[in-house]
């Protein structure tokens, strides 16, 4: 049964909306003449820009939403290939030596951690994927219905911060291990190297990205596998015990922390890569394939990086310890994998720098439309054009970063990962209590009738107190935070307060602002 009848598209010329007043396209939901051919009235520029990049495979469609006969995309494997390939990456496998290296954690305990913590920071990622092909709106673009038309820009601007800061520590880490393997290319060129490759499928858009990543994970997976065979056959895995008191509680729910908001970091994006699914389909199967298509890699990937940092501890052989010190996670994979392959192990460790690209490619096409939701001036550049804009951006950042305050870059990236846990807190109050699942999917683009988002801007700001009393980080400890663990370090209890303040403050808000506006 398809959206039509409930879920009616407003007529481009219905209320007073200002965003269909300055020549943008509008899509209609009659058929097109041509399966798959996104039509946009008018001759502006825009307009004739988008006709003549479509012709060379290139998605023009931004936030603008899916009609439902463009909803053919039927293959649910590449729902979960989408994440597979995303999180079977270098980055997931350092989350994991974290464990040992920063958080002096045992085996055992760190392993729980990394299985619990992972399923519990996918669900919302693979809940909010049931909703593309339900409403054929992107993430940041449904996100209007928590946030309000404005309020969600302040999402949207955390989201453009995470997409920026994560690719370009990424990148960042990408080079560092090409560099490692050949001493004379130079960071710069890492860099441009896996930019400039994860550009090329990004600018094509959903299609390209999806065919991308169906496939990448494979030989990144094999090589993960070569990882694990030399480390069994080294002998050199330690099967460090649990620890006890105060400071094993403190680190471990700090390490929590950092694998939470590495797995759930994908909620703000999780739409996206399903609006082109039929709105028929089956929804449980959507959830199905998302949660286990992020599980397998991240499980898989952190649990092998905390079993091969589990060799750092080794005081005798001390040649692991001296990589990851002298390389960090480039360093310590190439400890394992140097020694007894010899070039075939450089050769690994270059595909698993290159397995980069399939990280950043949702940061970047999912950059787009936080972009594009900012203004109607935004709106006006094409979605191709602003990935070349991000790419520049980032770049422009991980290569003065390369090795002077790439450090400093990422515990910043951690300290802003907490509005994750801000934006879970809103989004399902208002879906399960709020709105109790109810959306009117034809006022997707009117700010008249969306929520005035006044109650959510209020409640974000409660999420960031909740944040700041809670965290651990390297730069601040939070009072309830410095409470946990050991004196110095705490414990990180901040994504828990941030969710907790955030959803209670706006239940109360909420439901003050509906009385009063009556939306």
């Amino acid at each position: 049964m398809g959206l039509k009848s409930e879920y009616a598209l407003e007529s481009p010329t219905q209320g007073s909306d200002p965003e269909k007043m300055h020549g943008y396209p509008v899509y209609t939901d009659e058929a097109p003449a041509v399966p798959g051919e996104v039509f946009i009235t008018g001759d502006t520029l825009y307009a004739r820009i988008q006709r003549t990049v479509s012709k060379f495979g290139v998605e023009p469609r931004g936030i603008e939403r899916v009609p439902e006969n463009e909803r053919t995309d039927t293959n649910l494997t590449k729902v979960g290939t989408m994440w597979l390939s995303a999180n079977m990456v270098v980055s997931s496998f350092a989350i994991g030596a974290l464990a040992v290296t920063v958080f002096q954690l045992g085996f055992i305990d760190s392993l729980l951690t990394i299985f619990f913590i992972n399923c519990l920071g996918i669900t919302p990622v693979a809940f909010f994927s049931t909703f593309g092909p339900r409403f054929g709106l992107r993430q940041m673009v449904l996100s209007r219905y928590f946030f309000g038309f404005h309020g969600v820009k302040i999402i949207a601007c955390f989201n453009v911060l995470a997409c920026i800061g994560w690719s370009a520590v990424n990148v960042i880490v990408g080079a560092q291990l090409i560099h490692a393997v050949n001493p004379s290319v130079p960071g710069y060129a890492g860099i441009i190297i896996i930019a400039a490759a994860t550009w090329l499928v990004t600018v094509f858009g959903y299609k390209v990205v999806h065919h991308y990543e169906m496939w990448s994970w494979i030989p990144s997976f094999i090589i993960f596998l070569i990882v694990l065979g030399e480390l069994a056959h080294s002998g050199r895995f330690i099967n460090i015990p649990m620890g006890v008191g105060t400071s094993e509680t403190g680190s471990i729910l700090s390490f929590a922390a950092s694998v939470f908001g590495f797995a759930t970091g994908w909620t703000s994006y999780a739409a996206d890569y399903t609006v082109y699914q039929p709105p028929n389909v089956n929804r449980i199967k959507v959830f199905a394939w998302t949660w286990g298509g992020l599980i397998i890699p991240l499980a898989f990937t952190e649990m092998l990086g905390l079993a091969v940092a589990t060799a750092t501890t080794d005081t005798v052989n001390t040649s692991y310890l001296e990589g990851y010190k002298n390389a960090g996670v480039g360093g310590l994979l190439a400890a394992v994998l140097f020694p007894p392959l010899g070039r075939f192990g450089e050769f690994c460790l270059v595909i698993l720098a290159l397995s980069i690209i399939a990280n950043n490619c949702p940061n970047i096409y999912s950059l787009t439309f936080s972009l594009q939701l900012m203004t109607h001036y935004t709106q006006a550049v094409p979605r191709f054009i602003w990935t070349f804009i991000g790419t520049l951006v980032y770049c422009a950042i991980a290569i003065p970063g390369y090795g002077h305050f790439e450090t400093v870059l990422e515990n910043f990236m951690l300290l802003i990962g907490y509005w994750l846990a801000i934006y879970e807190g809103i989004s399902l109050t208002e879906h399960f209590i709020i709105k109790y699942r109810k959306y009117d999917i034809s006022i997707w683009n009117s700010p008249s009738l969306l929520p005035p988002g006044l109650a959510a801007v209020l409640a974000f700001c409660f999420g960031v107190f909740g944040a700041v009393m809670g965290m651990a980080q390297v730069w601040f400890i939070g009072p309830v935070g410095r409470k946990i663990g050991t004196p110095g370090f705490g414990g990180d209890v901040g994504f828990e307060l941030a969710f907790l303040f955030a959803g209670i403050s706006f239940l109360g808000l909420r439901m003050v602002e509906k009385r009063h506006f009556g939306r």
